[in-house]
This record gives C-alpha cells, sequence and structure tokens, in this order.
C-alpha cells in the first residue's frame, strides 16, 4: 500500500529516476570546468607538479614558487578590508520606518549567520576557482525550532545547471550535491534503509591524506522551477539519495501549490570574477597567471639543479687511471692512493658551466610579467621604486594601481545586495512572530528593536472613490556601506556605491588638505 501510495505522489520514483538522467546530462557539460576547478586547487596549494610528471628526472626536486600564492592572497586581503554592511533605503515615504528597521536588524542577522567567514570563504573560492557562490537558505531547526536564515559558502564543484545558460535563474534545473554518513541518513530518512548503492558519483579535489567515502552517500538538492495552474513560475525542492526521495515540496501539502520559497528564486548567488558567455560561472586568476607561473618554476627547478651541480666537485676518470674511487669520493680523506703516473687524459675535473646573467634576466622578467598579469605590483603591497618618496606621490600610485581591486569589488558589492534582497524575501514569508533585536544606539545605549514580517508584506491601499486599489508591499532599495579601499587614517572610511552615489566633491589624491575626516562606524549589534 505504502508504494502505491508513493506512486500517486507528483514527485515519485519515476521522477526521480528522470532528475538523475538530468543531472548526467548537466555534469557532462560542466565536465571541462570541473577538471579546471581540480586543477586550480592544485596550483594554489602550489602542488601543481602532480600534473607535470619528468620521466627523465625521477626523484628530482620540484620547487614551486609562491608568486601566485602572493598575489591570490594579497586581494583576499583587500577583499576583507572592504568587507560590506547593508543600509536599507526606502522607495517611498510610507516604507522610512521599514526601511529603518531593516538597517538595524539585517546586519545582526548576517552576524548570527557568520556571515564574516562565508564572505571569506566565497572570496577565496572566487579567486581559485574564478566564482564565488553564497547560497541563502531557510533553516527551520534554528533557533530552538523557530526557524532562521542560514547563509553558507557554496562549492562550486557541487553545483551542476543546464550547459549554456548565462543567468543561473535561467535554468529549469538545478542540482547540489553533497556527502553524507550512510548511517546518519538512515536513522533520520527510514525509507532510505536498503538502499545502500550509490547512483551517483562526484568529483573531488585531490588531497594527500587519502580521504575516503566508503561510508558516505551522495545527496542531491534537487531545485527546479515549474509553472502552477496561472502560469506563474514556483520554485520546487526534493531531496535525493541513492535514488530515493527522501523529501519533495510537491509532495508536502502545504507547499504543493505555493513552492518552497515565495521569491522563487534559486537560492544561490553567484558572483564571477571575470565572466565567460554563455555561463554563469567565470574564470579566475589562477586561470590567467598559471602558464606565466608554470615558466618560472620550471626556471627555477633548472636553476636549482645547475646550482648544485656546479657545487659539487665531480671528475671524468678513466678506468686506466689506477685512482681509488672509494678515497676519492670520501671527503673525510686527506689521501688518495693511485696506481702509476696521472694525466689530463686520463684524470680532470668536470666543469659545470654556471648561470648566465642573461637567464637570471630572463626569469626576473618572467616574474614581473606575472605580477603585471596579477595587478599585484609592488606599490599595492606598500613598496616603492624609482625613488618614489614624496607622500602624495605615494598615495597617487597606491589609488592608481588598486583600481584592478576597486573593479573587482564593485561586482561582490552586486553580489551582496542580491543576497540582501534574498534575506528580506525570507524574512517577508518566515518571520510571522515578532523578534525583538537588542543593538546599541547612536550614543552608546541599548536599544530593542521588534521586528516581524508584517512590515514587509502587502497592505490593502485605502479606497479612492469607491474603487479598490489592491494592496502593495514595502520596497526597499540597498546602499552598500563599505570600508574605503585605501585607508587614509587608522578608522576606515566609508566609500560611494552605484546604488548610493557620491554626496560631496571627490577628494583629490594629491592634496592631504581635501581629505575630510572618517565617517562613524555603525557599532557591533548583538541579537539577545
Amino acid at each position: 500500500m505504502e508504494d502505491t501510495r508513493a506512486e500517486s505522489l507528483p514527485i515519485g520514483a519515476a521522477e526521480a529516476a528522470a532528475a538523475l538522467q538530468t543531472l548526467q546530462r548537466y555534469k557532462a557539460g560542466k565536465a571541462a570546468l570541473d577538471k579546471r576547478l581540480i586543477d586550480n586547487e592544485l596550483w594554489f596549494r602550489m602542488g601543481h607538479w602532480k600534473n607535470y610528471r619528468d620521466p627523465l628526472m625521477p626523484g628530482k626536486a620540484q620547487p614551486s614558487s609562491g608568486w601566485l600564492f602572493n598575489s591570490i592572497a594579497n586581494k583576499h586581503a583587500d577583499a576583507m578590508d572592504n568587507y560590506p554592511e547593508p543600509m536599507v533605503l526606502p522607495r517611498a515615504a510610507d516604507d522610512q520606518a521599514t526601511a529603518q528597521a531593516l538597517s538595524s536588524v539585517l546586519p545582526v542577522v548576517l552576524e548570527q549567520a557568520d556571515y564574516e567567514q562565508v564572505y571569506s570563504d566565497v572570496w577565496w573560492r572566487k579567486l581559485k576557482q574564478g566564482t564565488g557562490v553564497t547560497g541563502i537558505f531557510w533553516d527551520p531547526a534554528a533557533r530552538g525550532g523557530l526557524g532562521d536564515i542560514a547563509v553558507r559558502s557554496v562549492n562550486l564543484l557541487m553545483l551542476y545547471w543546464e550547459p549554456g545558460v548565462q543567468d543561473i535563474q535561467d535554468s529549469p534545473d538545478l542540482f547540489h550535491l553533497s556527502l553524507e554518513d550512510t548511517a546518519r541518513l538512515t536513522a533520520q530518512y527510514p525509507q532510505l534503509a536498503g538502499h545502500a548503492a550509490g547512483v551517483v558519483d562526484v568529483p573531488r579535489y585531490i588531497h594527500e591524506d587519502g580521504q575516503t567515502t566508503a561510508n558516505k552517500s551522495v545527496v542531491v538538492d534537487w531545485y527546479y522551477k515549474r509553472p502552477d495552474e496561472n502560469g506563474k513560475l514556483r520554485l520546487h525542492y526534493c531531496k535525493l539519495c541513492n535514488g530515493v526521495v527522501l523529501y519533495a515540496s510537491q509532495n508536502d501539502p502545504a507547499l504543493a501549490a505555493r513552492g518552497l520559497y515565495d521569491h522563487g528564486k534559486y537560492p544561490f548567488v553567484f558572483d564571477p570574477l571575470f565572466v565567460e558567455e554563455d555561463s554563469p560561472a567565470g574564470f579566475g586568476y589562477i586561470d590567467v597567471m598559471k602558464d606565466c607561473q608554470n615558466a618560472i618554476d620550471k626556471m627555477n627547478h633548472a636553476m636549482d639543479e645547475n646550482v648544485l651541480l656546479a657545487s659539487r666537485q665531480r671528475y671524468v676518470l678513466s678506468d686506466t687511471a689506477g685512482v681509488n674511487e672509494e678515497e676519492l669520493a670520501d671527503l673525510s680523506r686527506d689521501i688518495v692512493h693511485v696506481v702509476g703516473r696521472l694525466n689530463e687524459d686520463s684524470f680532470r675535473p668536470l666543469q659545470t658551466a654556471g648561470l648566465q646573467g642573461n637567464s637570471l634576466s630572463y626569469r626576473n622578467s618572467r616574474i614581473e610579467e606575472l605580477k603585471e598579469i596579477s595587478g599585484n605590483r609592488d606599490l599595492t603591497q606598500g613598496g616603492t621604486s624609482g625613488g618614489v618618496t614624496a607622500a602624495s606621490a605615494i598615495a597617487a600610485l597606491q589609488e592608481a594601481g588598486s583600481k584592478l581591486s576597486r573593479d573587482m569589488l564593485k561586482s561582490a558589492y552586486r553580489a551582496f545586495a542580491r543576497q540582501c534582497y534574498l534575506i528580506i524575501e525570507l524574512m517577508r514569508q518566515f518571520y510571522d512572530e515578532q523578534r525583538v533585536f537588542r543593538i546599541t544606539g547612536q550614543r552608546g545605549e541599548s536599544e530593542f528593536v521588534p521586528f516581524s514580517a508584517q512590515g514587509l508584506r502587502a497592505k490593502p491601499v485605502p479606497a479612492v472613490g469607491g474603487v479598490e486599489l489592491g494592496s502593495r508591499e514595502a520596497m526597499v532599495a540597498f546602499c552598500k556601506g563599505i570600508q574605503s579601499l585605501i585607508s587614509w587614517s587608522a578608522p576606515p572610511k566609508r566609500a560611494p556605491s552605484a546604488a548610493c552615489p557620491r554626496t560631496r566633491p571627490p577628494r583629490s589624491a594629491t592634496s592631504w588638505a581635501s581629505l575630510t575626516p572618517p565617517t562613524r562606524m555603525l557599532p557591533l549589534r548583538r541579537w539577545k
């Protein structure tokens, strides 16, 4: 009877099998990207020599210089120096109170979700893989069952979408894979008992510790958009493991018609570093710098071998020389016995040519090329060249040299705004009960801000002339409050964004008198 009831549900074994076939098709279209992601992880860990085996020199040293790693680490430091903070602005006069409440509450929600750690992890993956992905979910088990918003960094290697789409929201299906313990899954979902054989394999990064997946199963989170009776696209969700449906929103009476989230979007925000056509995923600095870094490492390998050979005394010895080879090789012996007479034809030192100046110059030029490609010049790290000593000149060069970082950060702020919009939509849907947030006021005193979804949901508009005008929802806009890329003084400053243009004349990088005092940073907020 249970099998019959399962077959009568909208999502059953047949639909799960069809979804897994779609997943295999998506995986085939993303195979090249998966290989590149795995290769880039080796480059970041300076373990790329695993992909360049030299059969002529087995057992030789394989040096890996850290020029590429240093560039990635510096750009991550730029991103952490510019940690964003949301400031919500109203789009209408009657939305002023809601926008002010969101400006106070939203930073607390992000802090409770450990967003700073998520922001850091997403930036590492954005720089290494070319795309940072952030997931915005509703966790019903959080806060003792009250539920709250969860923000997570998502591994691009475990995401699959329809090949050829530019925007991830245009894909009809989206799959997110994860490895979980089989015993724990079976205890949580009894219908999984007896289905231990895996039907989906996942790509894995190359690790030196030999990780095993013998006791793990692949869990497939299947997100898909389907039109309802009125033609509106609804977002649905299905959890699969080993071909078994663990949960499906269409099988849930409360969500069958409504969908998983009211906003109808996939809960993933993609932030590509360098955009590729016909793909939501981009490419990163490792893809651009790996060839130059490989050339530098090969030259370092050859130069190290040359230095080692030149530092050792080697000899050309004839079989008729009569030299005791053991005594000759033993550097602790002062006397080496010889039978007969020695001459240059039977015994002479083997000379190894030293490094030429043009070889060192060429290697240095490739290092400078790598710095130019990555935009990681000496000025961006506080160094100067060419005898520049004036403070205003150094500041002007640093500001001009950081334009690549500013351009890179703007895309992150746009992605941050999309994340905040998804968070507000989840608040609109799930914050049914009023929650009280304790914040620090303007003068340092404690303030308690009550907040619920009532201020975000649709409100009826009064009738005009007996005509019903329907209802409207609170509309807000974002101004990304950020710290200035260049710290002119010890406290951090705010910088303008596209959503909030500069309201004062631009500061001159060569005039210290034009600098304005830093704006006050918002205090730390904690939810009681």
